[in-house]
Protein backbone atom coordinates (compact mmCIF):
# COMPACT_ATOMS: atom_id res chain seq x y z
CA UNK A 1 0.00 0.00 0.00
CA UNK A 2 0.85 3.77 -0.83
CA UNK A 3 3.06 5.25 2.26
CA UNK A 4 1.53 8.97 1.97
CA UNK A 5 -1.33 9.80 3.19
CA UNK A 6 -1.61 11.85 -0.07
CA UNK A 7 -1.00 8.44 -2.17
CA UNK A 8 -3.49 6.90 0.23
CA UNK A 9 -5.82 9.17 -1.35
CA UNK A 10 -4.84 8.93 -4.78
CA UNK A 11 -5.50 4.91 -4.93
CA UNK A 12 -8.98 5.41 -3.32
CA UNK A 13 -9.79 7.43 -6.01
CA UNK A 14 -8.53 5.60 -8.36
CA UNK A 15 -10.06 2.18 -7.12
CA UNK A 16 -13.91 3.62 -6.29
CA UNK A 17 -13.89 5.57 -10.13
CA UNK A 18 -12.74 1.51 -11.49
CA UNK A 19 -15.29 0.24 -9.27
CA UNK A 20 -18.16 2.77 -10.97
CA UNK A 21 -16.36 2.30 -14.48
CA UNK A 22 -16.95 -1.42 -14.23
CA UNK A 23 -20.44 -1.21 -13.06
CA UNK A 24 -21.15 1.08 -16.67
CA UNK A 25 -22.96 3.74 -14.51
CA UNK A 26 -22.67 7.46 -13.93
CA UNK A 27 -21.87 9.44 -11.12
CA UNK A 28 -25.54 11.11 -11.57
CA UNK A 29 -26.86 7.70 -11.30
CA UNK A 30 -24.59 6.05 -8.23
CA UNK A 31 -25.67 9.02 -6.18
CA UNK A 32 -29.27 8.93 -7.03
CA UNK A 33 -28.84 5.25 -6.00
CA UNK A 34 -27.42 5.89 -2.50
CA UNK A 35 -29.65 9.25 -2.08
CA UNK A 36 -26.47 10.93 -2.80
CA UNK A 37 -25.90 13.86 -5.19
CA UNK A 38 -24.05 12.90 -8.26
CA UNK A 39 -21.13 15.45 -7.59
CA UNK A 40 -20.50 13.84 -4.28
CA UNK A 41 -19.34 10.72 -6.03
CA UNK A 42 -17.31 12.87 -8.41
CA UNK A 43 -15.57 14.60 -5.61
CA UNK A 44 -14.69 11.04 -3.89
CA UNK A 45 -13.41 9.94 -7.51
CA UNK A 46 -11.33 13.31 -8.18
CA UNK A 47 -9.57 13.01 -4.42
CA UNK A 48 -11.39 16.47 -3.97
CA UNK A 49 -13.44 15.57 -1.07
CA UNK A 50 -12.97 13.45 1.96
CA UNK A 51 -14.25 10.01 1.98
CA UNK A 52 -15.43 8.59 5.66
CA UNK A 53 -15.72 4.77 6.20
CA UNK A 54 -19.15 4.73 6.17
CA UNK A 55 -19.21 5.82 2.26
CA UNK A 56 -17.47 3.30 1.67
CA UNK A 57 -19.46 0.91 3.46
CA UNK A 58 -22.17 2.48 1.48
CA UNK A 59 -20.85 1.93 -2.33
CA UNK A 60 -19.53 -1.07 -1.47
CA UNK A 61 -23.07 -2.53 -0.41
CA UNK A 62 -24.30 -0.90 -3.90
CA UNK A 63 -21.25 -2.13 -5.77
CA UNK A 64 -21.31 -5.42 -4.58
CA UNK A 65 -17.92 -5.69 -3.99
CA UNK A 66 -16.21 -8.58 -1.75
CA UNK A 67 -15.34 -7.88 2.22
CA UNK A 68 -11.58 -8.10 1.57
CA UNK A 69 -12.15 -5.32 -1.07
CA UNK A 70 -13.99 -2.97 0.90
CA UNK A 71 -11.75 -3.21 4.32
CA UNK A 72 -9.27 -2.52 1.71
CA UNK A 73 -11.02 0.54 0.82
CA UNK A 74 -12.26 1.76 4.63
CA UNK A 75 -8.32 0.99 5.45
CA UNK A 76 -7.09 3.44 2.78
CA UNK A 77 -9.99 6.04 3.73
CA UNK A 78 -8.32 5.84 7.52
CA UNK A 79 -5.06 6.27 6.19
CA UNK A 80 -5.82 8.85 4.28
CA UNK A 81 -6.83 11.56 6.87
CA UNK A 82 -3.37 11.44 8.79
CA UNK A 83 -1.30 14.28 8.78
CA UNK A 84 1.77 14.33 6.61
CA UNK A 85 5.33 15.04 8.52
CA UNK A 86 5.53 18.20 6.13
CA UNK A 87 1.95 19.85 6.91
CA UNK A 88 2.93 20.33 10.37
CA UNK A 89 4.63 22.98 9.30
CA UNK A 90 1.66 25.13 8.61
CA UNK A 91 1.70 28.30 6.03
CA UNK A 92 5.37 27.48 5.27
CA UNK A 93 4.10 25.16 2.71
CA UNK A 94 0.78 26.19 0.50
CA UNK A 95 -2.29 24.14 0.34
CA UNK A 96 -2.07 23.31 -3.50
CA UNK A 97 1.75 22.49 -3.09
CA UNK A 98 1.19 19.62 -0.22
CA UNK A 99 -0.58 17.33 -2.36
CA UNK A 100 2.76 17.19 -4.94
CA UNK A 101 4.90 16.51 -1.40
CA UNK A 102 2.92 13.80 -0.45
CA UNK A 103 3.37 12.37 -3.88
CA UNK A 104 6.70 12.28 -4.06
CA UNK A 105 7.34 10.75 -0.85
CA UNK A 106 6.41 7.21 -2.66
CA UNK A 107 7.26 8.08 -6.25
CA UNK A 108 9.87 5.44 -7.62
CA UNK A 109 10.97 7.46 -10.58
CA UNK A 110 11.70 11.12 -11.07
CA UNK A 111 12.16 13.29 -14.08
CA UNK A 112 12.53 16.91 -13.79
CA UNK A 113 13.48 19.58 -16.20
CA UNK A 114 14.39 23.13 -14.87
CA UNK A 115 14.92 25.99 -17.29
CA UNK A 116 15.54 28.95 -14.83
CA UNK A 117 16.39 27.62 -11.50
CA UNK A 118 18.32 24.95 -9.91
CA UNK A 119 16.21 21.80 -8.94
CA UNK A 120 14.69 22.06 -5.44
CA UNK A 121 15.74 18.90 -4.23
CA UNK A 122 19.59 19.95 -4.90
CA UNK A 123 19.47 23.36 -3.42
CA UNK A 124 21.54 25.06 -0.41
CA UNK A 125 19.65 26.17 2.45
CA UNK A 126 21.04 29.82 1.45
CA UNK A 127 19.90 29.27 -1.91
CA UNK A 128 16.25 28.43 -0.55
CA UNK A 129 16.05 31.31 1.99
CA UNK A 130 17.25 33.72 -0.87
CA UNK A 131 14.45 32.39 -3.31
CA UNK A 132 11.81 32.79 -0.98
CA UNK A 133 13.20 36.08 0.57
CA UNK A 134 13.28 38.17 -3.12
CA UNK A 135 9.30 36.77 -2.79
CA UNK A 136 8.67 39.66 -0.60
CA UNK A 137 5.33 37.94 0.83
CA UNK A 138 6.57 35.12 3.08
CA UNK A 139 7.58 36.18 6.74
CA UNK A 140 10.93 35.49 8.32
CA UNK A 141 9.20 32.18 9.92
CA UNK A 142 7.34 31.19 7.16
CA UNK A 143 10.55 31.39 5.30
CA UNK A 144 12.01 29.15 8.05
CA UNK A 145 9.48 26.60 7.92
CA UNK A 146 9.31 26.85 3.49
CA UNK A 147 14.10 26.24 4.21
CA UNK A 148 13.22 23.40 6.66
CA UNK A 149 10.87 21.15 4.79
CA UNK A 150 12.36 21.38 1.62
CA UNK A 151 15.87 20.40 3.24
CA UNK A 152 13.94 17.26 4.44
CA UNK A 153 12.51 16.63 1.38
CA UNK A 154 16.15 16.31 0.23
CA UNK A 155 16.85 13.39 1.95
CA UNK A 156 14.45 10.94 -0.36
CA UNK A 157 17.48 11.23 -2.60
CA UNK A 158 19.92 9.60 0.18
CA UNK A 159 17.84 6.87 1.23
CA UNK A 160 18.58 3.08 0.24
CA UNK A 161 15.29 3.11 -1.34
CA UNK A 162 16.01 6.16 -3.29
CA UNK A 163 13.63 6.89 -6.43
CA UNK A 164 15.70 6.90 -9.62
CA UNK A 165 16.25 10.67 -9.85
CA UNK A 166 17.28 12.37 -13.25
CA UNK A 167 17.36 16.12 -13.79
CA UNK A 168 17.89 18.21 -16.87
CA UNK A 169 19.06 21.56 -16.33
CA UNK A 170 19.84 24.77 -18.40
CA UNK A 171 22.86 26.33 -18.25
CA UNK A 172 20.82 29.41 -17.46
CA UNK A 173 20.22 27.96 -14.08
CA UNK A 174 23.82 27.15 -12.99
CA UNK A 175 25.42 31.17 -14.19
CA UNK A 176 21.68 32.93 -12.73
CA UNK A 177 23.23 34.33 -9.97
CA UNK A 178 21.16 34.23 -6.95
CA UNK A 179 22.13 36.33 -3.38
CA UNK A 180 25.88 36.78 -4.74
CA UNK A 181 28.59 34.71 -5.95
CA UNK A 182 29.56 33.48 -2.82
CA UNK A 183 25.96 31.32 -2.18
CA UNK A 184 26.46 30.05 -5.95
CA UNK A 185 29.86 28.97 -5.29
CA UNK A 186 28.43 26.92 -2.65
CA UNK A 187 25.33 25.99 -4.47
CA UNK A 188 27.19 25.18 -7.77
CA UNK A 189 29.32 22.85 -5.38
CA UNK A 190 26.48 21.13 -3.37
CA UNK A 191 25.02 20.75 -6.94
CA UNK A 192 27.72 18.34 -8.24
CA UNK A 193 27.64 17.03 -4.91
CA UNK A 194 24.14 15.35 -5.40
CA UNK A 195 25.03 14.69 -8.84
CA UNK A 196 27.68 11.32 -7.10
CA UNK A 197 24.27 10.10 -5.57
CA UNK A 198 23.76 6.41 -6.94
CA UNK A 199 20.55 7.48 -7.62
CA UNK A 200 20.88 10.63 -9.52
CA UNK A 201 21.69 10.91 -12.89
CA UNK A 202 22.18 15.23 -13.90
CA UNK A 203 22.65 16.59 -17.65
CA UNK A 204 22.91 20.49 -18.22
CA UNK A 205 21.17 21.75 -21.08
CA UNK A 206 24.06 24.00 -23.09
CA UNK A 207 23.55 27.24 -24.66
CA UNK A 208 24.69 25.98 -27.39
CA UNK A 209 22.31 22.77 -27.73
CA UNK A 210 20.45 23.97 -31.15
CA UNK A 211 16.95 23.04 -31.29
CA UNK A 212 15.07 21.11 -28.24
CA UNK A 213 11.59 20.50 -27.27
CA UNK A 214 10.21 24.11 -25.98
CA UNK A 215 8.82 24.01 -22.40
CA UNK A 216 8.81 25.53 -18.97
CA UNK A 217 10.06 23.57 -16.07
CA UNK A 218 8.26 20.28 -15.33
CA UNK A 219 8.19 17.22 -12.85
CA UNK A 220 7.15 13.66 -13.84
CA UNK A 221 6.32 11.32 -11.14
CA UNK A 222 6.36 7.61 -11.88
CA UNK A 223 4.93 4.86 -8.84
CA UNK A 224 6.00 1.25 -8.15
CA UNK A 225 2.59 -0.18 -8.33
CA UNK A 226 0.98 -0.05 -11.78
CA UNK A 227 -2.24 0.95 -10.46
CA UNK A 228 -1.18 4.25 -9.53
CA UNK A 229 -0.06 6.26 -13.50
CA UNK A 230 2.40 8.40 -13.87
CA UNK A 231 1.58 12.05 -13.16
CA UNK A 232 3.10 15.11 -14.37
CA UNK A 233 3.55 18.41 -12.27
CA UNK A 234 3.99 21.76 -13.37
CA UNK A 235 3.42 24.79 -10.64
CA UNK A 236 2.92 28.37 -10.52
CA UNK A 237 3.31 31.46 -8.20
CA UNK A 238 -0.23 30.48 -6.63
CA UNK A 239 -1.06 27.06 -7.61
CA UNK A 240 -0.19 24.19 -9.48
CA UNK A 241 -1.23 21.47 -12.46
CA UNK A 242 -1.24 17.65 -12.34
CA UNK A 243 -2.01 16.28 -15.50
CA UNK A 244 -2.57 12.50 -15.12
CA UNK A 245 -3.93 11.48 -18.92
CA UNK A 246 -2.34 8.99 -20.59
CA UNK A 247 -1.66 11.47 -23.37
CA UNK A 248 -0.28 14.23 -21.20
CA UNK A 249 2.15 11.82 -19.95
CA UNK A 250 3.43 10.31 -23.00
CA UNK A 251 3.66 14.01 -24.71
CA UNK A 252 5.57 15.13 -21.34
CA UNK A 253 7.97 11.81 -21.99
CA UNK A 254 8.43 13.35 -25.29
CA UNK A 255 9.37 16.00 -24.11
CA UNK A 256 11.92 14.86 -21.88
CA UNK A 257 13.81 12.42 -24.01
CA UNK A 258 13.73 15.64 -26.61
CA UNK A 259 15.88 17.72 -24.13
CA UNK A 260 18.23 14.22 -22.67
CA UNK A 261 19.30 14.01 -26.21
CA UNK A 262 19.88 17.39 -26.86
CA UNK A 263 21.62 18.26 -23.27
CA UNK A 264 25.46 17.23 -22.49
CA UNK A 265 26.10 13.57 -21.40
CA UNK A 266 26.27 13.24 -17.41
CA UNK A 267 30.33 13.57 -17.61
CA UNK A 268 30.34 16.21 -19.98
CA UNK A 269 27.75 18.19 -17.64
CA UNK A 270 29.97 17.75 -14.69
CA UNK A 271 32.50 19.20 -16.63
CA UNK A 272 30.68 21.98 -17.47
CA UNK A 273 29.26 22.42 -13.89
CA UNK A 274 33.58 22.84 -12.82
CA UNK A 275 34.15 25.73 -15.07
CA UNK A 276 31.15 27.49 -13.75
CA UNK A 277 32.49 27.00 -10.02
CA UNK A 278 35.70 28.00 -11.04
CA UNK A 279 34.02 30.97 -12.30
CA UNK A 280 32.22 31.77 -9.15
CA UNK A 281 35.75 31.28 -7.55
CA UNK A 282 37.37 34.07 -8.79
Amino acid sequence: MAGSPTARRRRLSIELKKLREQSTLTCAQVGAGLDWSGSKVNRMETGSGRVQPSDIDALCRFYGTSDELREFLKSLARQAKVRGWWQVHGSGVPEWFNIYIGLEQDASSFRQYQCELLPGLMQTQAYICELHRTSGHMSPEDIDRAVRVRTERQGMLRRPDAPDSWFIVNEGALRNVIGDRALMREQVEHVLDVARLPAVTLQVLPFDSGTYPVTGSFTMLGFPAPEDPDIVYRDGITDAVYLEGEHHVREYARAFDGLRAAALSPQRSAQLIETVLKGYAT
